[in-house]
């Protein structure tokens, strides 16, 4: 499967800088969304360096997953493709 890095997640206060919200392609409930809970996430770096993370828990109600990825992930990994697998 494959989904897009749409932010980090933040609340009022705190930016969580290994916490993703993604968008993965064809999942558009929170059901699908809950489905996914525990697969692995990769996302690879211009540079061909992979970071690989774990889907915790669905966001929303609209399909999007939370992705805890290893410390290093760059601001510019934002709207960049991730594999989940």
């Amino acid at each position: 499967m494959e989904g897009k890095i749409a932010n980090f997640r933040m609340s009022r206060t705190r930016m969580r800088g290994n916490y993703m919200v993604v968008l993965v392609n064809g999942v558009n409930n929170k059901e699908k969304a809950a489905s996914l809970v525990g697969k692995t996430a990769v996302w690879t770096s211009p540079a061909k360096k992979e970071i690989k993370g774990k889907v915790t828990a669905a966001h929303g109600s609209n399909g999007a997953v939370r992705v805890l990825f290893e410390k290093g992930m760059p601001g510019q990994c934002l709207t960049e493709k991730v594999k989940i697998e």
